[in-house]
């Protein structure tokens, strides 16, 4: 039988055992410092890699956005055939006077009207849009189910008979004329016109310029992309050589 002291010591150690064996279970398994390293490379590269792709989609997306901002420009930048008023239709001939890929025009001109066969004192006006002549005795009738215009024209100056002529209404356009909001209907018909070496067709609306000193004005629609104005100067294209009795006054 064991003596009470042994007992006791026997229990203690017995509870001293006990507790290291419980501060053993408790305490946290060791790091491995090398696993983790790899670990936190591997999640890096993941993240690197899902980074990368969405960089890359949102490039081929910006790519593809260009791409249509860059066709919508040049669509833009192409005039609509349906809204162009004047056509370069022949160059026979390289002018001198050009600048770039346009000719020049002083503020005057002498233009020739192949539908009437002459030529008109013509003013470049920069500050009108359409162009028009000079027409008198203006009557529009029908034919073959289209719209016509019968109208005079003075081919050869104001002391000088006046020509009728018939031609095909294209359209029809309203000019103001005041501040009031008074709008002028006028009839508009196609023309060629020569200007030096150049020739055009482009839009003509009839109206008496009766009370103007030019019969025939040319606007913005004809000089647009085909010309550039000079107001310092004036027959840049040089005048006609045709008999004195032939010249618009």
């Amino acid at each position: 039988m064991l003596k009470p002291r042994y007992t006791l010591a026997l229990a203690a150690t017995l509870l001293s055992g006990c507790a290291l064996n419980q501060q053993s279970a408790n305490r946290p398994e060791p790091v491995d410092a090398q696993a983790l390293e790899a670990a936190l490379i591997a999640n890096n590269q993941v993240l690197l890699t899902q980074v990368s792709a969405a960089s890359a989609d949102n490039q081929a997306a910006l790519t593809q956005l260009q791409q249509q901002l860059q066709a919508m420009e040049k669509q833009l930048s192409q005039p609509d055939p349906a809204r162009v008023e004047t056509q370069v239709v022949e160059v026979p001939g390289k002018c001198p006077e050009t600048l770039g890929d346009k000719f020049l025009l002083g503020e005057v001109e002498y233009v020739f009207v192949e539908e009437f066969k002459s030529y008109f004192n013509t003013r470049i006006d920069t500050g009108a849009e359409s162009s028009s002549i000079d027409a008198r005795n203006i009557i529009l009738f029908e034919r073959d189910g289209n719209q016509w215009v019968r109208f005079d024209i003075q081919t050869k100056g104001e002391n000088a008979p006046a020509q009728t002529f018939e031609s095909k209404v294209e359209r029809f356009v309203r000019i103001k004329q005041d501040a009031d909001g008074t709008d002028d209907r006028r009839p508009v018909i196609r023309a060629h016109l020569k200007i030096g070496k150049y020739a055009a067709e482009t839009d003509l609306n009839l109206t008496d310029r009766s009370h103007l000193e030019y019969p025939l004005l040319l606007g913005r629609k004809f000089m647009k992309d085909i010309a550039v104005v000079d107001v310092s100067q004036s027959y840049i294209n040089g005048k006609p050589q045709v008999p004195a009795s032939d010249k618009e006054q």
